[in-house]
């Protein structure tokens, strides 16, 4: 018995719970249709009007403040409903105890309080929405004139759109140039660097060159200071600051050509390296282990090894044919006081020579016993002309080629023929003569060209001025050559 009763009891008990949770459901459910039913007046009545439903019930309520009496003449219950929305809206449901009391002879407040007590629980949105339609049916202006507020709405956003628009290019350009400004300083500080470490590479350069030209003055003046001072006291016999600049002058002409000169041996040097690579690689090599030695072969290679270790080193001498004596290369400047050069020359008449045109004026200067140097100085009259310096050995010869009249070498025969033979060859046999400056043409009529030259041995030097260039004019030459101890 006790058990049909607990069983009775939980049946029903169960079908409240169920009951209970159906209801729930049921409001929940009403209240989402409501949703429902609200957002899809407010869209129908934003897309029919352009605003939604709380802008347009403002610009009614505005139009209505502003245009009755003026604009329409709605009737007299059209007012009171109007009236009557408009507190349902801002006040809420009539409420007796918070509004205060109207006395019996006010008709129009007592149909006001009528009207707004027949509206009951109306929802705000509801008002709004019939206090929109009556004032739209109550007033033909009113749709023009919510039009002209969504025509000045559209015109309002697309200004607020093109101002956004603009911010945001604004924002765009401000940010590009702020990248452009970030990359052309990380560019600006790179350049600078860069031009830092060149400019300090550039320093150490010129600290090096700096240091070695010192050095290599030092060693040339070491070697000329005695021939530039005798020099400087010729030309200046009682100005020692003359004499002073003089010296500078020269040792700093001496060192530009000293390197001209080591450039051009060096460049020599790297040819003649190049070309004995070259003639090495084209040799055939020979694979055999019995191989016969030639001697022209072996003379080869030592030639190569003898001009390979003079390459290395790199003395400052004339380049001259095999098996000749090396001439150390001459020291050559320019001064400009030409005029007082000539009134010099022009005290001794035998330094003044024409040389005509087309022709070549050689004059012979022999080593002095007691002489170390020979010095030379010239300059001519209003045209250039060419100079060259050779020196004929005294003790040293060149045999002299004998060649028939066809051109093939005379044969010696053996006996009295071969005596006479060689009688003639050591008398045909020529002096041997070294080019110590090529003749070139110089401008000499601008300023005096001098130079000295270091003895190499004993013999005449060949100072050569060359007018063959010429077919008209003849050149007038003042020049003066003396030797040093």
């Amino acid at each position: 018995m006790a058990a049909e009763v607990q069983q009775v009891f939980d049946s029903r008990l169960n079908a409240n719970n169920t009951t209970e949770n159906h209801e729930i459901h049921t409001e929940e459910c009403c209240k989402s249709c409501e949703k429902d039913e609200e957002t899809q007046r407010s869209w129908i009545l934003e897309r029919n009007w352009g605003f939604t439903l709380e802008e347009l019930f403002g610009i009614a309520l505005k139009f209505f403040k502003e245009m009755c009496g003026k604009a329409f003449n709605p009737t007299y219950e059209e007012n009171l409903r109007l009236v009557a929305l408009h507190k349902q809206i801002t006040l809420g449901p009539f409420d007796p105890k918070a509004c205060p009391e109207i006395g019996f002879f006010d008709l129009l407040g007592n149909d006001r309080r009528k009207e707004w007590l027949q509206l009951g629980s109306m929802a705000k949105e509801d008002a709004m929405e019939d206090f929109v339609k009556l004032l739209n049916s109550c007033c033909n202006l009113f749709a023009p004139y919510v039009q002209s507020h969504k025509i000045e709405k559209e015109e309002q956003e697309k200004r607020q759109k093109a101002e956004e628009e603009r911010l945001r290019l604004e924002r765009e350009e401000q940010e590009r140039r702020r990248l452009e400004e970030e990359a052309r300083r990380r560019e600006e500080n790179e350049r600078r660097k860069q031009e830092e470490e060149q400019r300090r590479k550039d320093d150490v350069d010129r600290l090096q060159i700096a240091h070695q030209k010192q050095h290599i003055m030092a060693v040339l003046k070491a070697q000329t200071a005695v021939q530039f001072q005798q020099y400087a006291k010729q030309q200046y016999p009682d100005n020692p600051e003359q004499q002073q600049i003089l010296i500078q002058q020269l040792q700093e002409q001496h060192y530009q050509q000293y390197m001209q000169q080591a450039l051009r041996l060096q460049q020599i040097a790297l040819q003649k390296q190049q070309e004995v690579t070259g003639a090495q690689e084209a040799q055939p090599l020979v694979a055999s282990n019995d191989t016969v030695s030639n001697p022209s072969s072996q003379s080869n290679s030592s030639h190569i090894q003898e001009d390979q270790a003079d390459s290395k080193a790199f003395r400052l001498e004339l380049e001259g044919k095999p098996g000749e004596v090396p001439v150390v290369a001459p020291s050559m400047w320019t001064r400009p006081q030409i005029k007082e050069f000539k009134e010099k020359v022009l005290q001794d008449k035998d330094c003044v020579v024409t040389v005509g045109r087309g022709e070549v004026l050689t004059v012979r200067v022999p080593t002095h016993e007691d002489g170390s140097h020979l010095f030379w100085e010239f300059s001519t009259d209003n045209y250039d002309i060419g100079f060259g310096l050779h020196f004929e050995w005294k003790d040293l010869t060149t045999p002299a080629s004998n060649k028939n009249e066809e051109g093939s070498a005379v044969e010696i025969k053996e006996g009295a023929a071969q005596v006479e033979g060689e009688k003639d060859m050591e008398e045909s046999r020529l002096p041997l003569v070294n080019e110590v400056v090529p003749v070139s043409r110089r401008d000499s009529h601008e300023e005096v060209y001098a130079g000295s030259h270091q003895y190499p041995g004993q013999g005449v030097y060949l100072l050569k001025f060359d007018n063959s260039y010429s077919l008209w004019r003849p050149k007038v030459v003042y020049y003066r050559v003396y030797y040093t101890r």
